[in-house]
């Protein structure tokens, strides 16, 4: 079984968030800190900002190599190791940005820390990259490039989400307890090589045939099953797929390893078998899970 504990909440906690602190956050290099742009305001003394700071103080040291995630929480998390590092209760980070491009440090990662969509119960299989509303940019982007731009002081390179989170020795996922689910469904977001795209997308829809429709993704909008006249190509030249569940997922990993068999297929947005740790936002306090019995569990 996955280990947990909960832990109360502080009523002396107080936002650590300048309150006209809405879209850009900038500290200098004489202050050992950090830079970081986001659409989403970072004023809210909120379950999810305390799960973020938590992750912080619990994860981070001094001297570590950080992967950042992408999202609200991860904001959340890189703003506040911010001003542990303005306030010198932290030094010599090397942080590793989710973006275009690779960089070697990968190997050297100590923790990473990232959103998801959902998490499986007790095994903390996760889903991220689901499409975003109101004209967000997602998919894989979180998963493979150019999604959440942040820049550090120290930047070791940029990564992508799936080398970071494959790298680290330690991995965190932030989230709230609507995200820590045993009944999971929805989409699962699917990178795929852009020629012969249809030859996939149908290989996929006849391995979840009943259970899953099969939509390209547009770049605006909605535009059916096809995407249209302008689906969503990545930097890379690839499309997305996402795959809607119309039936409950039973084990998230599995729907992992059939579509790693299917030709054509990049990267999907299921994150599993991976040890880590599931740091819980509620309004009752934290709840802290890892996998890591679960794990040891599959492997004898």
């Amino acid at each position: 079984m996955a280990s947990s504990s909960v832990l109360p909440f502080s009523s002396s906690f107080r936002s650590w968030f300048h309150p006209c602190l809405a879209s850009k956050i900038t500290f200098t290099r004489r202050t050992n800190s950090l830079s970081i742009v986001t659409r989403s305001s970072l004023s809210d003394n909120s379950a999810l900002l305390q799960a973020a700071k938590h992750t912080v103080d619990s994860y981070v040291k001094s001297g570590m190599v950080v992967g950042f995630g992408a999202g609200h929480a991860s904001d959340l998390a890189i703003h506040y190791l911010g001003q542990q590092l303005k306030a010198g209760a932290l030094k010599d980070i090397v942080g590793t940005p989710t973006c275009v491009g690779s960089a070697s440090v990968a190997a050297k990662i100590d923790v990473a820390f990232s959103d998801a969509d959902v998490i499986e119960e007790v095994t903390l299989s996760a889903i991220i990259g689901r499409r975003k509303m109101m004209g967000e940019e997602s998919i894989i982007q979180e998963k493979v490039s150019q999604f959440n731009l942040i820049s550090c002081v120290r930047c070791s390179g940029y990564l992508s989400l799936q080398t970071i989170l494959g790298a680290a020795e330690k991995l965190v996922f932030i989230v709230t307890e609507k995200q820590y689910r045993s009944d999971l469904d929805g989409s699962i977001p699917v990178l795929i090589q852009s020629f012969n795209w249809m030859e996939t997308a149908e290989e996929i829809d006849d391995l979840f045939l009943g259970d899953a429709e099969v939509w390209r993704r547009p770049s605006v909008g909605y535009a059916g099953p096809l995407g249209g006249d302008f689906p969503m190509v990545t930097k890379e030249g690839h499309n997305v797929l996402d795959v809607i569940f119309t039936s409950p997922i039973i084990i998230l990993a599995d729907v992992a390893n059939c579509l790693e068999q299917v030709d054509g297929v990049v990267e999907h947005g299921i994150i599993c078998r991976i040890p880590c740790t599931a740091v819980i936002a509620s309004e009752n306090g934290l709840r802290i899970i890892d996998n890591n019995l679960i794990l040891e569990a599959g492997r004898a």
